[in-house]
This record gives C-alpha cells, structure tokens and sequence, in this order.
C-alpha cells in the first residue's frame, strides 16, 4: 500500500539522501557550537578579569591586609613602649629621691657611693621591692638599676663594672600571674636570697658597661642638658647583654639626685620574647610574615639593632651587615633588600618613641611587617595555577555538557525524521519537537488523503511512463532487466549471460537512460512500486 504520493516520496527521499552528504550532522554542528560558545565564555571572562585587575584581588587584599596589620601594631607598639617609658621616668624619680635620702641618713652624699662599696648592697637590696613593683606595674621583661660604682674600685677594667640590680621575669607571657618566674640576673646574691628568688642561669655579680649605650649616652647627656627628666629617657637597640642567650631592648633614664649629680641609670627591659609573644602578626596566608622593630636610616633599617615578631627567625636569615636597603616597588608595596642576601616585600610606618624636645629625638625608629618575596612570588604562581585549572575545568565540564545537551536536543529530530522516512507516519507518536510534529502532523494528513481516493487514482503518471518504457527495451536489455528483477549484481548477470562485465554495464546505461532511473537502487525501488500497485510487468 502506498502510503505518499510517490513525487513527493522520491522527493523527500532524494532531499535526506543529498543532505546525508553534504558534510556535518545536525548534532555535530550544534556541539562544535556549544563547545565553541562554552570556550568563548570561559576566555572572556578571563579577560575581563584580567582587565578589570581582579586576578590581582589576592595580592591587593595582602597589601591591604599587612598595612593594616602594621596600623594596628603600630598603635599598640607606641602605646606600651610610651607606658614603658613614662613608668621608667617615674622610676627614676623615686629611686633618685629614695637613695638620695637614705645616704644622707647615713651622712654621705651619692658621689660618696665610688669610694664606700660596703653601702651598696644594703642600698640595691632596699629598693628592691620598689624595683619588683615597677616590673609588674610595667608590664615588661625585667627591671634594672645601674650605679656608678663597684664593689672592688682596686680589680681589673673596675671603670667598667658597675655594681646594681637586674630582677627578670622568665615567662612575660604570663605577667599578669599571681606567681611569674623571677630571678636575679644581675646583683648580690643575698637579695635574690633573702627573697627567696633564684639566682639566673647567666647570673653574674656586676654589670659590663664596656659596650653600654644604655648606661653611658644617659649618663652624657643628662650632665650636658637641662631638659625634664621625662625627656631624658633612652631606648636602646635590640643587643646581647654581656654573659647571655637573649636580645633585649632597654629603655634607660639616668639616676640625679637634688644637686644634678648624675650617679648611674635604671629602667625596663624588653625581651625578644616578650615583644615576639606581644607583637605576633596575624597571617594566615603567609606563614613567615614578621614584625620588625628597626633603627631607621633613611634609606635602610638597622636588622641588627631590631626585634623581631614572626612564626619564624627572620634575622637568622640576615647577613653580617643586616642592613635592609629601603625601595619603593611599582605596587604599594617596599622592598627592602640585602646586599647580597634576600628581599621582602611590606610596609614600615615611624615609630615616635621620643618627644620631639628630647636629645634623643635624632634616633629615628620605624615598625615594619614584611613577608619573604619569594612567598609573594610563589603566591601568585599559585594563583595563577588555579586560575587555569579552574578554567581548563570548566572547558571540560562545557565540552561534556555540550555533548550531552546536543544529544538530548537532536535526539527527537532524529526521530521525526526516522518517522518521515517510514510508512507508520499516520500512527506516529509525538517527538515534543513543534515543528517536527507539524510536519509529520502534515505529511500524514496527505497520505490519510491519499488512501481515501479510489485505487485507480493512487497510480501515478510515474509507474505507468516507467512500465511503459519497459517495452522499449531492446531483447537483451530486457534479459538483462528480467536479471535485475531477480536481485541478481552486474557481475552476477555477466556471469549467467557468458558476457563481458562492460557489456552488461553498457545494456545497464541503456536501461538507466530508458527508464530513467539513475541507480540500481532506484531501478528495483521502482519495480517493488509496480509489484505492490498490482501492476504486471510484460
């Protein structure tokens, strides 16, 4: 039975036939669109990020973040070494007035203290609790008094021991405890006895004042000056006190009593582990990023003389000059530099830790947190490695989406088409594809049409002029077209006719030409159409 007219059959068919080789299928070109769509997305965004400076968002936020670190410590680094200073002014003054007293009480005057050493213990030991007090109250690493004078003016560089006290506390990180670890580092051992106090591991009797910035730049100025004695305070740079493990800073203001006779030096110390404990810089991302306390040179700050705050010790890592050359980088970011060792990358900001009046106001000091720049470096490769794995990902999960989606979109039209192509077209269920299911919702309509008419008007014009022709044929033509009929190949027939294979594709063209076909195929499509039309062929 026919199910289409046969014209718009042998259209149709000829149609999906030139378009099955005319190059890309429907679902390949709708991937290779997508894929293409999904790459052009990926890489604009890209760009835009890298035009807009986004790709830089991490390094913008370490800027951000160090600056503001650096603020923050700046404000509590001023604030305790202020307080550290007032207290250790304050200290001075009681312990002037104080020693001052008791020796008059005794009949001597301070200079009297070089040429009597049997005074000093009982002195040092009288104020100690005076000297524990002021440890607590200033919350620092240790206190200490320093008097121009010894316990033996006859031994050996005797100008340069001084006699005097240094209580420490071991653990200034727990200053606030009912009972911290307090030794004597410096001073007679019966204080440190009679107040049931241990004597320090590097405990020595005297003080070392060869190499004593803290004691004498005091002690100098303080004779040649006029200025209230809260401007006489000195902060010395982190050093190796004589005999010990530790760097400390000390801050140091000189001893004068009523008449201006200066008779030595008391203060404060602040211990590298205390200012580490103290100053700590929070930075998750960059686990060596340090604070520096440094003496400022203008262009270079002074490693040698700084304390330090990090996870790690950055001034290990320094070499002998330990000086860190000052350069502004193309960023916001300094980078200060070895001679010939490593660079960092940070911020530093001025420390005031002098009033501008005070003969100390020369020494500059600048508090800067800084990171290795090969963190920095490594940061950004590291970035950058997932930006294009990120990327890469997305290519890949576009590619796999696309072939997917191109599938699923092209699968019903496939379908409808494999409907269009079959006889079932009137009984075809939808494919959810509108304009398939119009199509197929029309063809079917034509062939319901067609199967309504009366059987002699389904005979197309086509099959009668195709079986006309047949009789046009010549005898061996039509031995050969009978062959055909049959199923029989080319080769086939030559083979049962004793011909040549050229001779039968000559009477095959012939055939071709009379019956106007253009295929085998077609010649046999034909023949099934006359045999299910009922037609005979003669």
């Amino acid at each position: 039975m026919l199910s289409l007219n046969l014209n718009n059959l042998k259209k149709i068919k000829e149609e999906l036939k030139k378009n099955s080789t005319l190059g890309l299928s429907m679902r390949l070109r709708l991937f290779l669109f997508l894929v293409i769509l999904v790459i052009t997305m990926v890489l604009g965004v890209v760009v835009i990020l890298i035009l807009t400076g986004t790709l830089s968002t991490g390094l913008t936020h370490t800027e951000n973040q160090l600056q503001a670190e650096l603020a923050h410590k700046l404000h509590e680094v001023s604030q305790q070494f202020g307080q550290i200073s007032v207290q250790a002014v304050k200290l001075s003054q009681e312990l002037s007035t104080s020693i001052e007293k008791r020796l008059e009480e005794k009949g001597y005057k301070v200079q009297d203290l070089k040429n009597h050493p049997e005074l000093l213990e009982p002195l040092l030991a009288a104020e100690f609790e005076r000297a524990l007090f002021y440890l607590e109250k200033s919350k620092s690493s240790g206190v200490f008094i320093i008097l121009n004078a010894t316990v033996n003016p006859k031994l050996e560089n005797a100008e340069n021991s001084k006699a005097g006290l240094f209580v420490k506390n071991m653990e200034p990180n727990i200053l606030s405890s009912s009972a911290p670890t307090i030794v004597i580092l410096r001073g007679f051992p019966n204080i440190g006895r009679n107040n049931y106090l241990s004597l320090h591991t590097q405990w020595k009797m005297e003080f070392d004042v060869s190499n004593a910035p803290y004691y004498r730049l005091p002690m100098e100025y303080a004779k040649g000056n006029k200025v209230p004695l809260s401007r006489q305070y000195y902060w010395n740079p982190a050093v190796l006190l004589p005999g010990t493990s530790e760097e400390v800073m000390l801050c140091s203001v000189p001893l004068i009593d009523s008449g201006g006779e200066v008779f030595g030096v008391c203060g404060f110390e602040v211990s590298a582990m205390l200012f580490k404990l103290a100053y700590m810089p929070h930075n998750n991302n960059y686990t060596r990023a340090f604070l520096m306390l440094a003496p400022n040179l203008g262009n270079a700050l002074d490693a040698a003389g700084a304390m330090f705050a990090g996870g790690y010790r950055a001034q290990s890592s320094f070499q002998n000059d330990r000086l860190l050359h000052i350069h502004k980088k193309s960023r916001n970011f300094y980078s200060y530099q070895e001679e010939m060792g490593n660079t960092y990358l940070g911020f530093h900001l001025p420390v005031n830790l002098y009033p501008k009046d005070s003969p100390f106001a020369s020494y500059k000091w600048a508090l800067a947190v800084m990171i290795p720049e090969e963190d920095i470096k490594a940061t950004i490769v590291s970035n950058n490695l997932k930006l294009l794995f990120i990327s890469s990902l997305l290519i890949v999960l576009g590619i796999i989406s696309s072939s997917f989606l191109s599938r699923k979109y092209i699968k019903p039209i496939y379908k409808g088409i494999d409907i269009i192509k079959s006889r079932e077209i009137i009984e075809a269920p939808k494919t959810k594809v509108q304009e398939i299911d119009d199509l197929i919702e029309f063809l079917a309509s034509q062939s319901e049409a067609l199967q309504k008419k009366p059987e002699e008007e389904q005979s197309s014009s086509v099959l009668n002029e195709f079986a006309k022709n047949i009789k046009t044929l010549s005898p061996a033509e039509r031995q050969v077209f009978n062959l055909y009929m049959q199923q029989y190949t080319a080769k086939e027939i030559a083979s049962i006719l004793c011909l040549s294979i050229n001779t039968i594709k000559t009477h095959t063209k012939r055939i071709y030409t009379k019956l106007n076909v253009n295929s085998r195929e077609e010649l046999l499509l034909f023949i099934n159409m006359l045999k299910e039309a009922g037609k005979e062929l003669k």
